[in-house]
């Protein structure tokens, strides 16, 4: 499967004359914008490989796993799993000033939710799609066992 991501990142990369840039000197608003995506993305196909469906019902599962308030809880199981590395990147976006709030969360719950996001949007740019993919699955898990 990496083969896959690294092959879409180089052609969009070639196909577009796109530059390297150190994901360092990314905002964390800026990964977070990315993550939001990416993790969207992801719940999406979920939702679709698990068979054909109502537009509705289908966008109302996601929407509840992609809320503010359910990236907050996700982040929490997921902390303790967590490097140094992606914890510093959560950190960054959870502390991020933003201008903007989800309509139905709180403010606590919305920063750790951009937090997450960041760290969703790091590993998708890092092209480490298959870490992102497990942090995702073991925070549904975890999610199912409470």
């Amino acid at each position: 499967m990496e083969e896959g991501v690294t092959f879409m990142t180089e052609y969009l990369r070639d196909a577009f004359g796109l530059r390297d840039v150190d994901l360092r000197t990314y905002s964390p608003l800026t990964l977070a914008y990315i993550g939001d995506a990416i993790y969207d993305l992801i719940i999406r196909t979920l939702i679709v490989k698990q068979g054909n469906s109502r537009p509705e019902k289908m966008h109302k599962r996601a929407s509840a796993l992609v809320k503010a308030s359910a990236q907050a809880e996700m982040i929490e199981r997921l902390l303790p799993m967590l490097t140094e590395e992606e914890h510093a990147i959560y950190k960054r976006g959870r502390n991020a000033k933003s201008y903007t709030m989800a309509k139905n969360a709180t403010m606590l719950d919305y920063r750790k939710a951009t937090g997450f996001e960041a760290l969703m949007g790091y590993l998708y740019l890092k092209e480490d799609m298959s870490r992102l993919i497990d942090l995702v699955k073991a925070g549904l898990d975890k999610g199912e066992q409470e």
